[in-house]
């Protein structure tokens, strides 16, 4: 059974940080990619960021890139998302999501993906 488990949200100042978990089973943790997507209220859902396990390639929304790294724990079968300077406009639900066979150029679309775990809601004040 293909399970994952998002957790590490919660309740943050303006420029604090929070660091995602996604702990992943039930498939081939190492050659799959794992990303990372938000949504926030009355918005659609949105990729944040990606990591292809096989090779190590990263992939960033603009909105987040150098606040934000993904990385991959191939011993746990754990993907993180370390968020730092967080802004109010980064309050969302946030999802991590697999993927068997991701067109790199395509990281950002929520279809690619084959797995979804629960979210974890992310809230910063202003």
């Amino acid at each position: 059974e293909v399970q994952l488990q998002a957790s590490g949200g919660g309740l943050v100042q303006t420029g604090g940080s929070l660091r995602l978990s996604c702990a992943a089973s039930g498939f081939s943790f190492d050659d799959d990619a794992i990303g990372w997507f938000r949504q926030a209220p009355g918005k659609e859902r949105e990729g944040v960021s990606c990591i292809t396990n096989r090779d190590g390639s990263t992939f960033y929304a603009d909105s987040v890139k150098g606040r934000f790294t993904i990385s991959s724990d191939s011993a746990r079968h754990t993907v993180y998302l370390q968020m730092n300077d967080l802004k109010p406009e980064d309050t969302a639900v946030y999802y991590c999501a697999a993927a068997s066979f991701l067109v790199p150029d395509l990281w950002t679309l929520d279809v690619e993906y084959d797995y979804w775990g629960q979210g974890t809601q992310v809230t910063v004040s202003s």
